[in-house]
């Protein structure tokens, strides 16, 4: 079975941790974990300019950190706002059929755009972008059905249309790599 751990950095808050182990469970047939300590995000990562991170520098910070840790997958969790050069912001970033990825949750959070703070919400949104990055690092694209977790989200609209889950042609191709997706989405 594989296993997937989830790495805070900087400050992130444990309950949402532990719940996101809790849903990733119930979604995919992985062992989940969560790290006990956090890594700090790179001061360097920030760019004074956009008042973003760059993450593709935490990314590969990441990569580095954590690559004594014994898990198949690496997903990094942080509570800021990130981009790569030539977008405007990521909701996350990971490598194509490497080991690591990362979610970000500044935007992710119903208060960015002026709402309330919504706990289940950010809950949500969180799981499937770890999911969509998780995807990634099993070698998967981004597919056309948009109600696929695989779908891109160009803004948080997109990823709150989007389910929680695989379709059953991303499914399958998971399966292959040795990740059962438990109840895929037609």
């Amino acid at each position: 079975m594989k296993s997937i751990i989830l790495q805070p950095l900087g400050l992130v808050r444990r309950d949402l941790l532990f719940d996101l182990k809790s849903y990733l469970t119930k979604v995919i047939d992985v062992d989940v974990y969560v790290a006990s300590k956090s890594i700090e995000i790179p001061r360097v990562a920030f760019n004074p300019v956009r008042g973003q991170y760059n993450s593709t520098y935490i990314l590969n910070h990441l990569k580095v950190s954590s690559s004594h840790l014994p898990y198949d997958k690496v997903i990094g969790i942080a509570d800021i706002d990130a981009y790569v050069e030539g977008l405007n912001f990521v909701f996350g970033e990971a490598e194509l059929g490497g080991r690591a990825g990362i979610v970000y949750l500044g935007r992710l959070k119903p208060e960015f755009y002026g709402g309330e703070e919504d706990y289940e919400l950010l809950l949500i949104r969180t799981l499937k972008e770890i999911l969509h990055e998780l995807g990634h690092t099993f070698g998967l694209l981004h597919c056309a059905n948009r109600r696929c977790v695989m779908t891109f989200s160009n803004s948080i609209l997109d990823t709150d249309y989007k389910e929680a889950n695989f379709c059953k042609e991303c499914s399958r191709r998971l399966n292959v790599r040795g990740v059962l997706v438990l109840n895929p989405i037609d």
